[in-house]
């Protein structure tokens, strides 16, 4: 057996394509989608992610409030501007780059963005109503997880996921998510962690295997079982004196040993990177089909 890859970029593509068609209906009516954005201090990780956000916004039409605050700027004044983009009905999603400053209290923060407008899904407010299978804004990551799986045409329903990380970024929610009665759901999920003993006596009984431990190779070829389908959420800088950079990015697994026994796998770079972009947008856009229908 040859795994076949999961081209996420393809994935995101398409879906992103259907987003702009969404946003051309809204501009028809004379709500232009807008993401606010608050970047503090010049961490190269973060600003090279906002400026893909950025981009990405520019390519199906949304507006982008981009606001780049220097990395001494008070606790006060960034809770300042989150509370101005609260009030701005032009603003339908608000993106506070994380991680903030040592001396930022970024739960804070968190908290006094509007749950109208968490696009990032990170809100106790957010996440309860997911917790409860309600409308919500889905965590971006976890999110284009999912939808990884449904657009390569896995069987979700009845299907065994083992998820490897319980972070509250990624492993909790995407558990939850596919734990869900619902059409994207009703998966058996079992969450390991590294207080788990032997988890590959958990992995190989699984359908699908999705690895967010931020730690790489942590699941190898014979932690799975023949034809599982392996979804990599991790991303890990790899020292590698031969790139320009001097590292590479390897997921959480073992992506080469994994392709002869695998039947569906996903790339690192290429495969849940390019959704969490994506699903940030999507979220954008559903916050602003609800400003359209005066929901908010």
């Amino acid at each position: 057996m040859t795994a076949r890859i999961i081209d996420g970029k393809a994935v995101a593509g398409k879906i992103r394509e259907e987003l702009r068609r969404d946003v051309e209906i809204l501009k028809a009516k004379g709500v232009t989608p807008g993401l606010g954005v608050i970047l503090v201090g010049d961490n190269p990780a973060s600003i090279s992610y906002v400026t893909a956000k950025e981009r990405a916004c520019e390519e199906i039409g949304i507006f982008s409030d981009d606001h780049r605050l220097p990395a001494d700027t008070p606790q006060k004044d960034l809770l300042a501007w989150v509370a101005r983009m609260n009030a701005d009905p032009k603003i339908d999603g608000i993106l506070v780059q994380l991680p903030l400053q040592r001396h930022h209290d970024e739960e804070q923060v968190l908290l006094a963005v509007s749950p109208d407008k968490d696009v990032d899904g990170f809100h106790p407010v957010s996440v309860g109503k997911m917790m409860l299978g309600q409308e919500t804004f889905l965590p971006c990551t976890p999110h284009g997880v999912v939808q990884l799986l449904i657009h390569s045409g896995v069987k979700l329903d009845g299907a065994h996921v083992v998820v490897v990380g319980r972070s509250n970024i990624v492993g909790k929610p995407v558990a939850n998510m596919l734990l869900q009665k619902s059409p994207t759901g009703n998966a058996t999920v079992t969450i390991c962690h590294t207080r788990t003993p032997d988890i590959g006596k958990f992995t190989r009984q699984a359908d699908i295997v999705i690895a967010a431990a931020g730690k790489p190779n942590t699941i190898t070829a014979d932690m799975i079982r023949e034809g599982a389908v392996v979804i990599d959420v991790g991303v890990n800088r790899i020292a590698d004196p031969l790139r320009k950079s001097g590292f590479r990015l390897a997921g959480d697994v073992d992506f080469e040993g994994m392709l002869g026994k695998a039947s569906l796998i996903t790339p690192v770079p290429g495969g849940v990177g390019p959704m969490t972009i994506t699903m940030l947008l999507f979220n954008t856009v559903m916050s602003a089909k609800r400003r359209a229908r005066g929901e908010r």
